[in-house]
């Protein structure tokens, strides 16, 4: 396999996850791997996203709060290619590696689901604290992140690895 040469930019790839709304996480326990799709916020560096107070989801990420959350796009629909022409679509990906944090505490989980919520109506209401008290808000504090883009058979890779 050809080794891959990586751009350290941040842009690029902070672009395709503010632009998309639908990522997938990726979580495992014990050597049983889980993935999930789920809409998502991505908010000064990390990925914000709200469940129910119980679950398979939240089980996984008790035990093991160590995450992959991917996000991708292609244009257009796939094709097929003549005989002997590679095989490629245009699209673009980012895979975020990182630490999955339930948020406990009432009145900071309030500030994540309302921060959520204006992530996709920037003049929605304050959600009501009986409502608040009915889910989770999750917050992805991201260690790296890969990605690719592919335009006519042309790959660039980016990489960007945040200090924390």
């Amino acid at each position: 396999m050809a080794e891959r040469k990586f751009t350290e930019s941040r842009r690029e790839m902070e672009n395709i996850l503010l632009e998309e709304t639908i990522g997938y996480l990726g979580m495992s326990v014990n050597d049983e791997p889980y993935v999930v799709p789920l809409n998502y916020g991505y908010v000064d560096g990390r990925i914000l996203f709200h469940c129910a107070l119980a679950g398979e989801k939240i089980d996984y990420l008790q035990a093991n709060p160590r995450v992959c959350f991917t996000v991708g796009r292609q244009e257009g629909n796939i094709r097929r290619h003549a005989e002997g022409d590679p095989c490629h679509t245009n699209n673009d990906s980012v895979i975020c590696r990182g630490n999955a944090r339930i948020i406990e505490d009432q009145a900071e989980r309030s500030l994540a689901l309302n921060e959520f919520n204006r992530y996709f109506q920037a003049d929605a209401d304050e959600i009501p604290a009986a409502d608040v008290a009915g889910c989770l808000a999750v917050e992805i504090e991201i260690v790296e992140m890969t990605g690719r883009q592919e335009r006519d058979g042309e790959r660039v890779y980016w990489r960007y690895t945040f200090a924390r």
